[in-house]
Order: structure tokens, then sequence, then C-alpha cells
């Protein structure tokens, strides 16, 4: 079992900054992904940042040269940097995270996992 816990939401101005981080906890052998997505009511959930174990990064268009993600894999953590957040950056933000999990019995198995999401709410 897998749990994944983001936190760091909350209510900014426009050109303000938050940081979001996500744990992994667990059964985890290994994290091989972890990125940040975004939803609105108005929208399909989207990708806005993920990093490789290897450090590779992709990042959304509409984020690039604002927001920042680093990972810890010592805590199995991953932190997003949110700077000059303008009012479309409002969404409820959720960290997915792809790695191997530990199953007694059956060894080694491949996981997804989602957190709850946190809400990002940019507004004068």
């Amino acid at each position: 079992q897998v749990q994944i816990v983001e936190s760091g939401g909350g209510l900014v101005q426009p050109g303000g900054s938050l940081r979001l981080s996500c744990a992994a906890s667990g059964s985890i052998s290994s994290i091989h992904y972890m990125g940040w997505y975004r939803q609105t009511p108005m929208k399909q959930r989207e990708l806005v940042v993920h990093i490789t174990n290897s450090g590779s990064t992709n990042y959304a268009d509409s984020v690039k040269g604002r927001f920042t993600i680093s990972r810890d894999n010592a805590k199995n953590t991953v932190y997003l940097q949110m700077n000059s957040l303008k009012p479309e950056d409002t969404a409820v933000y959720y960290c997915n995270v792809k790695g191997g999990t530990v199953v007694p019995g059956r060894g080694v198995l491949d996981f997804g996992s989602w957190g709850q999401g946190t809400q990002v709410t940019v507004s004068s």
C-alpha cells in the first residue's frame, strides 16, 4: 500500500508564490516518476510538470519560467515552487507517483498513485 499526501495549497494574490509538497510513503521499493497535475471544473486534468528518477523534467508551456519542480529522493518527496502566480493558475493540484511497491508473497509490483489534491487559488 502506497500513500500520497500533498500540502501547501492556499490563497495567494496575483504575482505571489506558493510551494507545494507531495510525500509518498508505504511499501515503496523505488520511484521512477513524480508529477504535478491540475484540474478546474471547466477543464480536464492536465500535466503541470513531471520529474523522472534521472532528473529529467517536462513543463507545460503555461508554467515554464515560473514553476520549478524539485525532488528529495531520500524522503520520497517532490516539491513544486510556484512563482509569479496568475489567476489562471487557480485549480486543484494533484500529485502522481509511479514506481515499484513490495507486495508480500508476490515481490515487487508496479504502482501508480494519486494524492487527494490541494486547492490553489490566485485572486486579489
